[in-house]
């Protein structure tokens, strides 16, 4: 029974999705992080896929916001009710028991930032709410011992935030942050289509192109994929064909910007942890892991192994849970506050 007393949620706040994470049952929900606003009566319409499958198909009196851009609030009321949707479908029906949330947030974010999680939060009905550091998390949640006194690395590549740390003794030596990822690898798809085809295509339809045949080395065997968009001559709608290289050659700079920075924090790594670094080799998390061939491009662009997390999607939701049921094992590595 004491869960009943005990609510207890993890919340991967993404920019693109945000998945909810509860001990006892594990991930309770998966949606992307949009919201519909009707403008008229200020009011929000839909949270997560219903209000995805709105993008790009609206009406003047409804906007579509997706209220985190690079991993941080850009609009403080949207992620509010955002949030406060998360928990009222996150448990049981008992609505008497405010529950502790923690909320995985970006390693690079500022305090400002911060506690403006936390104060989102609390206005969405939390007894208390506990910020922990995304990078943190996944490594929990990849099964890394964080409290070894030997070196993991992570490479955690969002849509908003990309983030590399390494970790050692249950918190972050070194590790930087880059708001290049998921997203603006979907604007590089967009922008190659638009200069090659001369064709205009939603960012959904970017999205699918990366996460159906998105590879970060060219292939032999190509797999291509027919698409749709807006001819920007005739202002027709138009098909093309796009193949595996091409979306190679389009998210090319962007995987570049991600690889010079886990080579910024492997210089800034101390010898004996980049030791155990070289041993070991890095994980890679996030929604970018799910990239082809991004471990095998890392690998060799940096000359130390590399491995793709089990359920990469789901490292930093798994790692909230496992924190949450054992918050005094992870008091001192995580940020705690309280109201």
């Amino acid at each position: 029974m004491k869960y009943m007393f005990n609510r207890k949620i993890g919340i991967d706040l993404g920019t693109c999705n945000s998945i909810v994470f509860t001990p006892q049952k594990g991930v309770v929900l998966s949606e992307p992080s949009v919201v519909a606003v009707s403008l008229a009566e200020n009011k929000i319409l839909a949270v997560g896929k219903e209000a995805k499958e709105m993008t790009g198909r609206t009406p003047d009196t409804i906007r579509i916001y997706r209220p985190l851009r690079d991993g941080v609030i850009a609009d403080y009321r949207v992620t509010e009710a955002m949030i406060r949707y998360f928990v009222k479908n996150a448990g049981p029906r008992i609505r008497i028991l405010k529950p502790e949330l923690l909320i995985g947030v970006p390693a690079g974010i500022t305090s400002t930032e911060k506690r403006a999680v936390i104060e989102a939060g609390m206005a969405a009905g939390a007894k208390g709410v506990y910020v922990a550091k995304e990078p943190l998390l996944a490594a929990i949640g990849a099964g890394i011992p964080i409290n070894s006194c030997s070196g993991h690395m992570i490479v955690d590549i969002g849509g908003g935030t990309s983030e590399v740390a390494v970790i050692s003794l249950g918190g972050i030596v070194t590790c930087d942050s880059l708001r290049v990822a998921g997203d603006k690898m979907d604007q590089a798809i967009a922008d190659y289509v638009k200069k090659k085809y001369n064709l205009a295509i939603g960012e959904q339809t970017a999205e699918e192109i990366k996460i159906k045949i998105g590879t970060a080395i060219p292939e032999k065997e190509e797999r291509e994929i027919e698409i749709r968009g807006r001819d920007l001559i005739s202002g027709l709608p138009q098909n093309i064909r796009i193949k595996s290289n091409e979306v190679c050659e389009a998210i090319s700079d962007r995987l570049a910007d991600i690889v010079q920075t886990v080579k910024m924090v492997l210089r800034e790594t101390p010898p004996e942890l980049s030791a155990d670094i070289m041993d070991k080799g890095m994980i890679v998390s996030g929604g970018g892991a799910l990239v082809k061939n991004i471990d095998e491009l890392i690998a060799q662009s940096t000359g130390v192994p590399c491995f793709i997390a089990e359920d990469p999607l789901l490292c930093v939701a798994k790692g909230t849970g496992i924190v949450l049921e054992n918050l005094d094992a992870y008091k001192k590595s995580i940020m705690t506050k309280k109201k």
